[in-house]
């Protein structure tokens, strides 16, 4: 019986007055509701202010913006306005990366970091407007702004392509 159904289904059942051609609506696509993660278009462009670019981030960063994913945590990328080329966004509100920041104020002698998939983070929740979280452990900083109310879960997805582009380095906190 489920075989017959099924076969009524695919091939169409006759009624009265067809001649056995495919009807117009049963060749229409497939109506889809909802919206999916849109694209970089329909973002606005995002003005970034970054620190100047530094011959460290010159001979590093370039090797972590080729392997930046196009969507991050569902999340599509974005354009961004920066005097430099290495930030990146997603979403909005906007997870965004920066590669070639200074060593973070609060990164000294003594303060913690948590490690995720091999790169050690600094983790600055001052700012009530965003969380911070620095690779410590690579030739250059790397920050990753998240507004609040985003968990830690597009960090821990950038840890691969971030560990894949820059070799480890021992962590240098400040005095």
């Amino acid at each position: 019986m489920v075989a017959l159904v099924v076969l009524v289904n695919v091939l169409g059942a006759g009624t009265e007055g067809d001649t056995g051609a495919p009807r117009d609506r049963d060749r229409a696509p497939a109506q889809v509701e909802g919206a999916g993660p849109g694209s970089r278009e329909d973002l606005p462009v995002l003005p970034l202010e970054v620190p100047p670019v530094t011959p460290e981030a010159e001979a590093s960063c370039p090797a972590v913006m080729g392997k930046l994913p196009l969507e991050l945590a569902g999340e599509t990328s974005r354009r961004v306005q920066s005097d430099t080329p290495y930030v990146y966004a997603w979403g909005d509100p906007p997870v965004v990366l920066t590669c070639g920041v200074p060593r973070p104020a609060g990164w000294t002698v003594g303060a913690s970091a948590i490690q995720i998939n091999g790169v050690q983070w600094y983790v600055d929740t001052a700012d009530p407007d965003a969380t911070v979280w620095t690779a410590v452990d690579r030739p250059v900083y790397v920050e990753v702004r998240l507004p609040p109310g985003i968990d830690s879960a597009p960090v821990t997805e950038l840890t691969v392509p971030l560990a894949e582009a820059l070799p480890y380095q021992a962590p240098s906190p400040g005095p």
